[in-house]
C-alpha cells in the first residue's frame, strides 16, 4: 500500500474549485468509474500492492485517480504516531497519468476493473469522494486490517451502494496470518518479524477484504442487482516483479546463526542469545500495551521471547545456582506450551529453529546449575 506525502494536482484542484468544493461536480453520462489495483513491490510499504478508485469522464476532462494510502512524514513524532496506532492516514487526489507515472517507474503492474452501476450511482460516489476529500472526513486512523487504502475502497462503494455489496469470495477459512505469508517471498526476515511481532488477531479467519488483491478477486465474482458489479479486468500496466537475491536476507543466515549458538556450547554466547530474546519479549509486552494496533496485542510469542529470561541472565550472573536452575526449568515448560499454542499456526515451521536452540540452550543452563547430590561412601 503505497504511503506518499499529500498532494492533489493543480490540473484537479482548478476543476473541481471551479465548481466550488460544497458544490457537486456533474459527470456526464460518458464518465466511468473504476477500482485500481497496483502490484507489489520490494519496498516494505509496497509488499502487498495498492488500491485506488479512477474517475474518467472525457466530456469533463477528468482523469483523476482517489487514494486513501496516504501519510506525511513531517507529522509530529511520527514514529511513536505510527508504532501507537494513531497515526493520521488520509485521502488525495491526483490525475491518473501522474499516478500511472508512478507505477511507471516503479515497474510495478496496474489493473482496471470499471464499475457497472448506473450514472445516478456514479455520481454519488464521486460526489462522496470528493466531500470526504474537501473535509476533515479525509483523516482516517490507519489500522493494519481494518482500515488501509483497500477497506476504505471497499467502505466507500459499498456506502454508495448502500449495502454490504462487495464481499470477500476467497480465503475466508485461512487466517489473516496464512493469507500474508507469500506476500512476503524474497523478503526472509520481515516474515520472521511478522510472524512474531503479530499476536492473535491475525490468526483468525480472514473474512475481511484488506489487501489490494483480495479486492480484485473478490470484485471478479462480485453482484449487484443480478449483474456483474465490474467488468473484466483490463491490464494497464504489466511487469514481472522481481525476487529480490541477498546474502544476509534469506534463511541460510538464520540458520547459520543459530547453530553457531548450538554448536558453540559457551556460557557467554548462550547469554548473549537469551539477551536477545528477552530484549525482544519486553519489546513485544511493551508494545502491546501501548499500541492501538489490536495485531500486536495479545501475543504469544512471548513465550519463546519472554521478558523474564532478563531474571534467568541476572541469576546466573550473581552465580545464584538453584533459581538459575529453576528459572531454566520454567522456561523450558514455557517451551513446550509455546510448542502447543503453535502446532497449528502458519509460522510455526519458521520460529521451530529458534525454538530447537532456545532448547539447547536452557537445557544446558540447567545442567551447569544443576545441584549436585554428593555420593557418599
Amino acid at each position: 500500500m503505497k504511503n506518499v506525502l499529500f498532494k492533489t494536482t493543480l490540473f484537479s484542484l482548478l476543476l473541481l474549485s471551479f465548481f466550488g468544493f460544497s458544490q457537486n461536480v456533474p459527470l456526464s453520462k460518458e464518465a466511468k468509474i473504476s477500482v485500481i489495483t497496483c502490484g507489489l513491490g520490494n519496498e516494505s510499504y509496497t509488499f502487498f500492492g495498492h488500491t485506488a478508485i479512477r474517475v474518467l469522464d472525457p466530456v469533463n476532462n477528468l482523469d483523476i485517480a482517489y487514494n486513501y494510502g496516504n501519510f506525511d512524514f513531517r507529522t509530529p513524532n511520527f514514529v511513536a504516531k505510527f508504532a501507537k496506532g494513531d497515526l493520521q492516514y488520509f485521502v488525495s487526489a491526483i490525475s491518473f497519468a501522474e499516478f500511472l507515472d508512478n507505477y511507471t517507474s516503479e515497474r510495478r503492474s496496474v489493473f482496471e476493473q470499471e464499475l457497472l452501476i448506473s450514472p445516478e450511482l456514479k455520481q454519488k460516489l464521486f460526489d462522496q469522494l470528493n466531500t470526504t476529500l474537501f473535509s476533515d472526513n479525509r483523516y482516517y486512523t490507519y489500522k493494519f486490517i481494518d482500515k488501509n487504502c483497500t477497506s476504505m475502497v471497499v467502505d466507500v462503494i459499498n456506502t454508495s451502494l448502500k449495502g454490504k455489496v462487495i464481499a470477500k469470495k476467497h480465503d475466508t477459512d485461512i487466517t489473516y496470518r496464512s493469507i500474508l505469508y507469500p506476500y512476503f517471498d524474497g523478503h526472509f526476515y520481515e516474515k520472521l518479524g511478522t510472524s512474531i511481532i503479530f499476536g492473535t488477531k491475525v490468526d483468525q479467519l480472514g473474512t475481511s477484504i484488506f489487501l489490494p488483491f483480495d479486492l480484485k478477486n473478490s470484485l471478479e465474482e462480485t453482484t449487484y442487482q443480478n449483474k456483474p458489479l465490474a467488468g473484466k479486468t483490463k491490464t494497464l500496466l504489466l511487469f514481472e516483479k522481481e525476487t529480490p537475491t541477498s546474502w544476509w536476507n534469506n534463511i541460510y543466515t538464520y540458520l547459520i546463526l543459530l547453530g553457531f549458538v548450538v554448536l558453540a556450547h559457551n556460557k557467554l554466547v548462550d547469554k548473549i542469545y537469551l539477551l536477545i530474546l528477552s530484549l525482544m519479549g519486553v519489546f513485544f509486552v511493551g508494545v502491546g500495551f501501548y499500541s492501538f494496533h489490536q495485531e500486536l496485542a495479545m501475543n504469544y510469542n512471548v513465550l519463546l521471547f519472554s521478558p523474564l529470561l532478563l531474571i534467568l541472565i541476572f541469576l546466573s550472573i550473581a552465580n545464584n545456582k538453584r533459581w538459575t536452575y529453576r528459572f531454566a526449568l520454567l522456561h523450558l515448560l514455557f517451551l513446550v506450551a509455546y510448542i502447543f499454542v503453535m502446532i497449528n499456526k502458519a509460522h510455526f515451521v519458521i520460529v521451530l529453529p529458534i525454538i530447537i536452540t532456545s532448547g539447547f540452550v536452557l537445557v544446558r543452563v540447567a545442567i551447569r546449575n544443576k545441584k549436585r547430590i554428593p555420593i557418599i561412601i
